[in-house]
C-alpha cells in the first residue's frame, strides 16, 4: 500500500440524460483516477469528464452479472488502497436499489474513506420525462417505490392495493406477467390506469399505456424491454388521452379539493 491513502465515491449518474447529472457528480469525475461504470450510467460523458482515467466497465444486464457484487467492491478497496480516487459510476441514485449501501460499508470495514454523491432517480424523473406526475393534488397524495427482482408475497399485493397511491415498479418488466394480476386479485381495480415507460430520458423513449388488468398483453404485444419504469394509479390518466382528456382530469381533481 502506498503512503496516501485513497477514497471512493459513488456517484449517482440520473437516468440517463447528461443534463440530468448534478454538479457534485461532474466534480468527482474531474478529479476520478478510475472509474468502475455501469450499463445505466451514462457512461457517454466519460470521455468529456475524466479522459485520463481508467474506465472499467462492470455493468450488469438483467439476470447476468459479468463482475459479481464481491468483486467490485473488492476492485474500489483494491485501487482505493492504492491511492486511487476511486469512482463507483451508478445509474439513478446509489441507495435506490443500487446495492450502493453494500460498497460502502465494504470501503468502512477497509477503512477507505468513501462518499455518496445523490443522484436524480428514475422512479421519480422518468415518469415525468413521458408526462405522469407521482402526485398530484385531489388525486394521490402519495407513492411506493419497489422492485420488480423479487417475487411480492400476497399480504405485500394487499398492502400495496390499499395504498391508494402511486405505484412505481423498477426492474419490473419481467415480473409484469406477475404483478399486475397479483394487485387485481388484491383487489385493485382492473381498469387502474398503468404504463410502461422505456429508456426514459434517452434516444428511443417510449410509452405503452394500457388499464392494470391488459398491461402485461400490452407490454408484450409492443415488445417493452428494460430499462423500462412501471407507473400504476390515477395519475396516469393526466398523460394518457391527450391534452383535452388530462385538463379534464386536473378540473374535476381541483373541484374535487375545493368542495367542502
Amino acid at each position: 500500500m502506498t503512503e496516501r491513502m485513497g477514497r471512493v465515491t459513488l456517484v449517482g449518474g440520473g437516468p440517463g440524460a447528461r443534463e440530468l447529472l448534478t454538479l457534485g457528480a461532474v466534480d468527482a469525475l474531474r478529479t476520478a483516477d478510475v472509474v468502475l461504470f455501469d450499463r445505466l450510467a451514462p457512461y457517454e460523458v466519460l470521455a468529456e469528464f475524466c479522459p485520463a482515467a481508467v474506465h472499467i466497465d462492470v455493468g450488469k444486464q438483467p439476470g447476468h452479472h459479468a463482475v459479481p457484487q464481491e468483486e467490485i467492491e473488492a476492485m474500489l478497496v483494491r485501487h482505493a488502497l492504492a491511492g486511487a480516487h476511486v469512482v463507483r459510476f451508478k445509474g439513478g441514485d446509489p441507495y435506490i436499489f443500487g446495492r450502493g449501501g453494500e460498497e460502502v460499508l465494504a470501503c468502512r470495514r477497509a477503512g477507505v474513506p468513501v462518499e455518496v454523491i445523490p443522484g436524480v432517480t428514475s422512479s421519480v424523473a422518468v415518469p415525468a420525462a413521458a408526462g405522469i406526475p407521482l402526485t398530484h393534488r385531489g388525486i394521490s397524495h402519495a407513492f411506493t417505490v419497489i422492485s420488480g427482482h423479487a417475487p411480492l408475497t400476497a399480504s405485500e399485493y394487499e398492502h400495496l392495493a390499499g395504498l391508494d397511491g402511486t405505484i412505481v415498479v423498477l426492474m419490473g418488466v419481467n415480473a409484469l406477467p406477475a404483478l399486475a394480476p397479483g394487485l387485481v386479485r388484491a383487489g385493485m381495480p382492473a381498469t387502474t390506469p398503468a404504463a410502461v415507460i422505456e429508456r426514459g430520458h434517452r434516444t428511443g423513449q417510449r410509452t405503452t399505456l394500457a388499464p392494470l388488468a391488459e398491461l402485461p398483453e400490452a407490454a408484450s404485444v409492443a415488445g417493452v424491454r428494460s430499462p423500462a419504469v412501471i407507473v400504476i394509479g390515477e395519475v396516469v390518466r393526466l398523460a394518457a388521452g391527450g391534452d383535452a382528456e388530462a385538463e379534464a382530469a386536473l378540473r374535476r381533481a381541483g373541484e374535487a379539493v375545493a368542495a367542502p
